[in-house]
């Protein structure tokens, strides 16, 4: 027997749980379905959770600063209140109901469980065949990605998981991985008192942001007591009487407690049946239009999409898929202010191209720097003033096309870079804002300057 509903969306994530709750609300008959937890990666185990521990963190850190400018302080960090207040946030252990609730209370049906398509409009969960009359939404995100490293498949190592709900901190840490999730972990365990080593196979931490950021976060983390590798990948991983030994290509030997591999996500579209819905299922990500259609009566929406592993694109596209799919006119996705942050400390926040990028673009590219220690903000914060800004121009057009803050409110500095890189405002425009003195986003003002001594 085929059950009916007007759309069926697999995966209960921020972008799946958006896309079934409006369409509920506007009267369709929908099934939400989830093998996990609704709400998805998020609010479990990734932003929330993550930035709990890193506020922590960082209040030891600001700890660690009072010396030679307010007064004396001695820090004892207790990991203790940290994890429960992470198992208070995730409702209970990791516990979904109230997120449930709130779906079926907008008019929803919720199915715990695996959901494939098995052809055009129609879903398999466990033992249930529904038949979607009008959409079927598929928003099941990425897992970690786990690098074919010998051993690595034969040992109790790490993912992100398993930091966020470690109730207990290990002596030493070996973390794979210099992207957002490596180095954010990094920082707080180390500051925390674990001693942590982190590899990252390319030249540079957070590769994929400007080459000044990754130099300045590796510098900031050794300073710390973290113990960098870049360019050098691990080359075996052995698990012994309760601790990790890590070799790396170039010979070197780690050992840990504890071993973390935050080296990427993946999506894996077989496991959704894309094939049956006439797609490659090959393909690293799911291809969509500029309205997030994967073919007739099908839609994709959040990481699986590639267009960024972050809640608010998949909340965005979420936006463009249900407007689409209610057949109200949508504004086409666009992703050329796409805002990221890596909430280390200082924060690292980047929107649009790099400069590496732009280029290769074809764009004749002009490039202003400023260096928030010499603004008046920067001068006055002292001890954790570590940060720039750096503004990528298209020269021919006179905007910004990618800009970069890294400083103690680096995420917060690029909501301004963010609209101006958005709205395409002229830089012209931009030099005759009143930048209020004396707040870190002033430093955008040198860096104009800079801009324009070109």
């Amino acid at each position: 027997m085929v059950e009916q509903a007007d759309a069926v969306v697999i995966g209960m994530g921020p972008g799946g749980e958006e896309v079934a709750g409006r369409l509920a609300e506007a009267g369709l008959d929908v099934v939400g379905i989830e093998k996990e937890l609704v709400g998805g990666e998020c609010p479990y185990w990734g932003c929330v959770p993550s930035k709990m521990m890193i506020r922590a963190a960082n209040l030891l850190a600001e700890a660690r600063r009072i010396p030679g400018i307010a007064g004396q302080a001695a820090v004892s960090p207790d990991w203790g209140p940290v994890a429960a207040r992470i198992r208070d946030e995730a409702t209970d252990n990791w516990n979904d109901k109230v997120a449930v609730d709130r779906f079926e209370s907008k008019g929803g049906r919720f199915v715990r469980g695996e959901g494939c398509l098995i052809g055009p409009g129609r879903v398999q969960v466990g033992g249930r065949v529904i038949e979607a009359r009008r959409a079927v939404v598929l928003a099941t995100g990425t897992a970690a990605s786990i690098p074919p490293i010998p051993g690595l498949g034969d040992v109790p190592y790490w993912t992100n998981r398993h930091a966020i709900e470690t109730a207990a901190l290990p002596e030493s840490l070996v973390v794979l991985g210099g992207g957002a999730i490596g180095v954010e972990l990094s920082q707080v365990f180390a500051r925390f008192g674990v001693r942590v080593t982190l590899v990252e196979a390319l030249d540079r931490l957070l590769p994929l942001e400007e080459p000044e950021v990754g130099e300045l976060i590796a510098d900031v983390l050794r300073a710390e007591g973290v113990g960098v590798v870049t360019a050098t990948a691990a080359a075996n991983v052995a698990y012994q009487d309760g601790r990790f030994a890590v070799t790396l290509a170039d010979g070197q030997n780690l050992t840990g407690e504890r071993l973390l591999v935050a080296t990427g996500r993946r999506a894996n579209l077989r496991a959704i049946g894309l094939g049956n819905a006439g797609i490659d299922d090959t393909q690293r990500w799911v291809p969509v239009d500029d309205h997030l259609r994967v073919a007739p009566g099908v839609w994709a929406v959040g990481d699986l999409t590639g267009a960024g592993a972050f809640t608010h694109v998949a909340m965005y596209q979420a936006g463009i898929a249900v407007a689409d799919i209610l057949g109200q006119d949508a504004q086409p996705a666009e992703y050329r202010a796409l805002p990221r942050v890596t909430f280390s400390d200082p924060e690292a926040g980047s929107v649009g191209l790099t400069a590496q990028a732009a280029q290769a673009e074809g764009m004749r590219v002009r490039v202003g720097i400023s260096q928030l220690p010499s603004s008046a903000r920067g001068w006055i914060h002292k001890s954790g003033n570590e940060g720039f800004i750096k503004l990528v121009a298209d020269a021919d057009r006179g905007v910004l096309v990618g800009a970069t803050s890294v400083g103690p409110a680096g995420g917060e500095v690029l909501g301004l870079l963010t609209l101006a890189v958005h709205a395409q405002t002229p830089i012209s425009v931009l030099r005759t804002m009143i930048y209020a003195y004396p707040t870190f986003h002033r430093a955008v003002e040198d860096a104009l300057r800079d801009l324009q001594a070109e």
